[in-house]
């Protein structure tokens, strides 16, 4: 006799298979979870900057002059040269996950690395002593190169530059060419601005020498945030400084104070001016 047929082996069903890879995925889901619900308040080693305040070293900041001038006849100027900042979160601020992503996907937001903006083990206020040493090193630099631009003696004529609440070196190129401004203007008695509003920044030496400061594409921002048209841009940076550019500002590449000079007073005459490489 034929031997009695055997029920096939039975095999699992579909459905519980996907019920136990359900299971296994959320078992592993688990603990990543938990750690980024973790990251999102544990502090990390960022910095957000975002664009900071302007001033126009022409004028006055808490109503007293930002440049004062004697030993020398000082002209009165229409236009405006306004110094740029950034703001960042200090050295003891929390910075999380969240506002990380945040900064991230942000245009008027930058994140960096703690370290790149503030040296390592230094507290609050060694840092502010810090950023008020560069900003006296710059405003001396400032005057020095304005001076021999002009060839006057600092000897007869003392310049003094004020500037509160501001530390660093990057207003350096702002501050010369307002002393150049106030002390000659365009050399024929008008304007080195030609009446604009014209911002910037850059690093100077005593011999002219412009360098780069770094957070160009939020000083932009703030200038055109408050009025400024043109902006002079340290030419090494000049990719940076076009990432985020207001609409209808006019960047000026410099790498030496007389090109800065140079190029403001062919712009106020309408002539052809340098711009950054697009």
């Amino acid at each position: 006799m034929p031997a009695p047929s055997q029920p096939a082996p039975s095999k699992p069903s579909v459905p519980f298979a996907k019920d136990k890879r359900k299971r296994t995925l959320a078992v592993c889901a688990a603990p990543v979870l938990a750690l980024l619900a973790v990251a999102a308040f544990v502090p990390l080693p960022f910095t957000i900057a975002q664009p900071g305040s302007t001033v126009d070293v022409l004028g006055s900041d808490k109503d007293k002059p930002v440049i004062t001038i004697s030993g020398a006849p000082v002209r009165k100027t229409s236009g405006q040269l306004r110094m740029t900042t950034i703001e960042a979160t200090g050295p003891g601020t929390d910075i999380s996950l969240g506002d990380v992503f945040s900064g991230w996907f942000r245009t008027d937001r930058a994140v960096m690395p703690h370290d790149s903006v503030y040296p390592a083990g230094k507290t609050d206020e060694e840092v502010e002593r810090h950023n008020v040493a560069e900003m006296r090193k710059s405003q001396d630099s400032a005057a020095q190169a304005a001076l021999r631009f002009l060839h006057r003696s600092p000897k007869e004529v003392k310049v003094d530059l004020r500037l509160a609440d501001v530390g660093g070196p990057s207003a350096g190129l702002l501050f010369t060419l307002g002393v150049i401004d106030k002390l000659d203007g365009d050399g024929r008695g008008g304007d080195l601005t030609g009446g604009r509003k014209i911002a910037g920044t850059g690093t100077i030496d005593p011999d002219g020498t412009v360098g780069a400061v770094g957070g160009v594409a939020l000083k932009t921002q703030a200038a055109g945030r408050d009025g400024a048209t043109v902006f002079l841009v340290p030419k090494a940076e000049c990719a940076d400084a076009r990432s985020e550019l207001p609409e209808g500002m006019r960047l000026i590449p410099v790498t030496e104070l007389k090109d800065a000079v140079s190029s403001l007073k062919a712009l106020a005459a309408g002539q052809r001016v340098p711009s950054c490489p697009a």
